[in-house]
């Protein structure tokens, strides 16, 4: 008998399709319940409305999400037509970069929405194919990879900020609540500066910020794994989508807590600008040069090496 490495779906990635699969239940289940005026930008209540802010879900994060999901995948797996499927993946999910597919002003489905969403298919049927034919990987302990103290305690801070989102994707608020409702504002009507009419400091239903929660989830997870990258090219370029994704993150995070927090207390009329869509403006200078610098000190700087050896697989030929 010899020992040797199976490869298989890396359990930090079955972690991240967990959660989009819980927080996509949480919106259907929401935007099924409450009327369109209690929600965000959307027209239409019930199921049907429901199904396609869920689609719209798929897209943005999901389908970004994928993006690092199929590059893992394909260093992973062999075949052509395997690969095909990937690369077309890859293409499908980079529609959401496309002006107007995902519009935060109009967040209705509309048919564009279904290509996006045809990538995510792709990665959850590569995860699929991965775990049914060479398992499922041996999970890295936890603090055993580079930099696991900081991945959790960011990940702790931005679950902190991300308590009023995590509620409103249940359609609930913690006004009125002792304490916490003190510590959090969600229900209370307030205004901002140019928009002057009253309305919830936290609207029920999905938050970018929560977004940029699972960006930084993602990242965090993903990014334990860029050393068991056999090829090169894709161990760079998953590392700098990821570098990329939890700059940009954590600037979500920022913007619509900051909105929601601090200017809606009235402690500021001073905004973090909305970086939701790429733009050059000073704050993607900012996500971009934020990016460059986790890349060089961290994620970039992972060589290749059996990281999955914490735990080797034994095999026989």
């Amino acid at each position: 008998m010899r020992t040797r490495f199976r490869r298989g779906v890396p359990p930090e990635l079955v972690v991240v399709w967990a959660l989009v699969l819980f927080v996509a239940a949480e919106i259907f289940v929401t935007y099924s319940r409450l009327p369109a005026d209690d929600l965000y930008h959307v027209s239409g209540t019930g199921p049907d409305a429901a199904v396609g802010r869920v689609l719209v879900f798929l897209n943005y994060p999901v389908a970004l999400i994928a993006l690092p999901i199929i590059l893992l995948a394909l260093d992973r797996v062999a075949g052509l037509t395997v690969r095909t499927a990937g690369i077309a993946g890859l293409l499908l999910c980079s529609v959401v970069f496309w002006p107007g597919v995902v519009d935060q002003a109009d967040l209705d489905a509309k048919a564009v929405n279904a290509l996006p969403a045809l990538g995510v298919a792709v990665a959850v049927a590569l995860t699929i194919a991965l775990a049914r034919s060479r398992g499922v990987d041996p999970p890295i302990p936890v603090f055993r990879a580079t930099g696991d103290r900081l991945r959790i305690g960011v990940t702790a801070l931005a679950l902190v900020a991300a308590v009023p989102w995590m509620l409103a994707d249940l359609g609930l608020s913690l006004d009125g609540v002792p304490v916490l409702g003190s510590i959090w504002q969600t229900g209370e009507l307030r205004s901002q500066p140019g928009v002057w009419a009253l309305h919830p400091a936290v609207h029920h239903g999905h938050h970018h910020g929560m977004d940029g929660v699972l960006f930084v989830v993602t990242a965090f997870l993903l990014s334990r794994r860029i050393p068991a990258i056999d090829g090169a090219r894709i161990r760079n370029a998953t590392a700098a989508f990821l570098s990329l994704m939890l700059a940009y993150g954590v600037a979500e995070i920022a913007n619509d807590f900051w909105l929601e927090q601090v200017v809606k207390r009235g402690w500021t009329d001073w905004e973090i600008p909305d970086v939701t869509r790429p733009s050059l403006s000073v704050g993607w200078g900012v996500i971009v040069l934020a990016a460059i610098a986790i890349y060089s000190l961290w994620f970039g700087r992972s060589e290749r090496r059996p990281i999955d050896s914490h735990m080797p697989v034994p095999e026989t030929p």
